[in-house]
């Protein structure tokens, strides 16, 4: 696998050849709306808004689990709904907790912490911050999706990819992965930093906070639930041209 930064005759980093390895980290941070047993009774009557998009995002952890498959990457997921606990939010943030949760007493809310939101951040971090520490470089994606209708309107978008524009060799990199997927899977309606901001409150933002563009590039996929919803043949061709697509980025045999 090709380093996915190098800089250019000017100095200025870009996605392209080999200057040290670099390798990747998948998370899935919202994969699925499971409730612990300890707070079933908090979800009584609550089972439709489990299975919406405020649950969890539906087919965001299938896709994580193909990239991971094919670079054999670590992945780390949580299959907890994010209505307990959103694991994408920092601590103090106004969503970190759902309106469910949030009334609970505060010495319940970091028993959640503690047992729900602390593991799978860490881990993620840790699998960050050790391979940087070695010399690698360290693409991050985390997988997620996104309703299609929000508040009675259409969003139109089939895929965005976050990042931070300001981070030079992370927008590179996006825009080296929207190339190759858009000519394996034209029509399609590609967006940056949509349809939310890259550089908003997330994982991904801690992480950038922590190592420079040169070492880590943190990219949120996010596919809209149209097609996993939709079935069929389609939503696995997607998943697989995405995957070909990152593959050619990093210079990865393609199957």
């Amino acid at each position: 696998m090709r380093s996915i930064f190098k800089p250019d005759p000017a100095g200025v980093p870009v996605a392209g050849a080999t200057v040290s390895p670099a390798v990747l980290v998948v998370s899935c941070e919202h994969g699925g709306n499971r409730v612990p047993a300890a707070f079933t009774h908090l979800f009584e009557g609550a089972d439709a808004l489990l299975a919406t998009h405020r649950g969890w995002d539906p087919g965001a952890l299938e896709l994580a689990r193909r990239i991971a498959t094919r670079f054999d990457a670590p992945l780390h997921a949580s299959t907890t709904t994010r209505l307990l606990v959103d694991l994408n939010r920092s601590i103090g943030h106004r969503q970190l907790f759902s309106g469910i949760t949030r009334p609970l007493p505060a010495s319940e809310r970091e028993a959640i912490l503690e047992a729900h939101y602390r593991p799978h951040r860490d881990a993620v971090e840790h699998a960050v911050d050790a391979r940087v520490a070695a010399g690698a470089q360290v693409a991050h994606v985390a997988s997620h999706s996104f309703t299609p209708i929000l508040d009675g309107v259409e969003r139109e978008i089939d895929i965005g990819w976050l990042y931070d524009p300001r981070r030079p060799a992370e927008a590179a990199f996006v825009a080296r992965w929207m190339h190759a997927f858009g000519r394996r899977a034209p029509g399609l309606r590609l967006r940056r930093n949509q349809p939310y901001r890259g550089r908003s409150d997330g994982l991904a933002s801690l992480l950038r906070s922590r190592h420079p563009d040169a070492a880590y590039a943190g990219i949120e996929l996010e596919v809209n639930q149209k097609f996993f919803e939709a079935g069929g043949a389609r939503w696995p061709e997607l998943q697989g041209r995405l995957v070909d697509a990152l593959a050619a980025v990093l210079d990865w045999p393609e199957r």
